[in-house]
């Protein structure tokens, strides 16, 4: 009589190595919260692209503001952080290498003194969450990572808003960024003019350590660079691509004033980013996965 058996994955902890898992059933590394993060993982259902396009399901690629002049306007999200990248990073903490540590690896913090702005923008990615309100703003820290985020508030410069697809119908784990260069406060934070696509190129430049040509972008362009913080290094491969959001000046926020010399205030180009950990701390543990299954008829 013919058995059949079934041996269940195992799981392997391995400590005191600054070595990166290399098994390819699971890109995560690191400590019981990094085994959160290869959980979550799994649970997830990431499409070929590394995240839905929210159009496709009912979404929008432009914010909802509660007031805009006129009505109804909306702020691009033209920087998405694949699904597809190193799961440690698509967990929203500042430790283990997660997204709060990359984005201080890109020189941005948190909001100032850890308060939130009273006005928000909500976003909906398609993934069946509808519209809700962002995960937070991030600054640029001037290179404080502690205080930059207050002088950033106060006399302006790049800054984000995200929101992570994590939804029951679309739950890639893509993390979504509007991102654009504001004026000082006593501006109003008004955007500066062509700030999308610059707030957008910008960033990608704190990756490429390079300057990024905005006016010459084109669907398809391809960058890659590395980042560190906390001991963490970050591989980001970044591609430009078209179709996700109109080249127009309809229906943006303060377009009037960004959209200038002939150039709209959006260009249509989405940054994808791809990010994998290339390094990570000395004396780093790890959870070391590995899935045996046999059978036998």
């Amino acid at each position: 009589m013919r058995s059949n058996a079934f041996l269940l994955p195992s799981v392997v902890l391995i400590a005191s190595t600054p070595s990166l898992c290399d098994f390819p059933v699971c890109r995560s590394c690191g400590s019981e919260e990094t085994l959160v993060a290869w959980v979550k993982r799994s649970e997830r259902n990431v499409p070929p692209l590394g995240y839905g396009i929210p159009t496709s399901n009912g979404g929008s690629m432009l914010t909802k503001i509660p007031v805009t002049y006129p009505m109804g306007q909306g702020e691009p999200l033209n920087i998405i952080i694949s699904g597809n990248s190193d799961s440690r990073v698509l967990v929203d903490s500042p430790s283990d290498g997660g997204l709060q540590n990359y984005f201080q690896s890109l020189g941005f913090s948190g909001e100032c003194l850890g308060q939130r702005e009273s006005v928000h923008q909500a976003a909906n990615l398609g993934d069946g969450h509808d519209f809700k309100n962002e995960t937070a703003v991030i600054r640029w820290n001037y290179g404080d990572p502690e205080l930059g985020a207050c002088k950033e508030t106060i006399q302006g410069g790049n800054h984000f808003r995200y929101w992570i697809q994590d939804g029951p119908q679309v739950n890639s784990g893509a993390i979504f960024l509007a991102a654009s260069y504001e004026k000082p406060i006593a501006q109003q934070h008004d955007i500066i003019p062509n700030g999308y696509n610059l707030g957008r190129d910008w960033l990608v430049g704190n990756i490429t350590q390079s300057s990024i040509p905005t006016l010459n972008l084109t669907n398809g362009t391809t960058y890659s660079g590395s980042t560190s913080s906390e001991g963490y290094t970050y591989k980001t491969d970044i591609s430009y691509l078209s179709g996700y959001l109109e080249d127009t000046n309809d229906g943006i926020n303060h377009n009037i004033s960004v959209g200038v010399d002939g150039i709209n205030s959006v260009d249509g180009l989405v940054a994808v980013l791809d990010v994998d950990i290339t390094q990570v701390p000395p004396n780093t543990s790890y959870v070391h996965f590995r899935s045996f299954f046999s059978f036998s008829l």
